[in-house]
């Protein structure tokens, strides 16, 4: 049930999916250098498919970041009334 207060109290959760991007970038970059130098083509290239998945979802975050804030109600948007219950 949304009570009015959200375009204040809301929080999104877009830095820490960043953060854990990059942390991703990293290990996935590492992962397909090591098996690759260590000669595990298959391995290499799941960490390499691993890698390709979490830059799109970077470049997606940082997208949605960049955007800013979206529209949210003002003050003098009432909250929504609960749905009624049918006995």
């Amino acid at each position: 049930m949304r009570t009015g207060s959200e375009p204040t109290t809301a929080r999104s959760a877009l830095r820490m999916r960043f953060w854990l991007s990059v942390w991703g970038v990293v290990w996935t970059v590492a992962g397909t250098v090591a098996f690759a130098l260590a000669g595990h083509p298959g391995w290499a290239l799941a960490c390499g498919l691993l890698w390709l998945i979490i830059t799109v979802d970077l470049v997606v975050v940082l997208r949605h970041i960049r955007q800013g804030p979206h529209y949210q109600p003002g003050p003098d948007v009432p909250p929504y009334q609960p749905p009624r219950r049918r006995p």
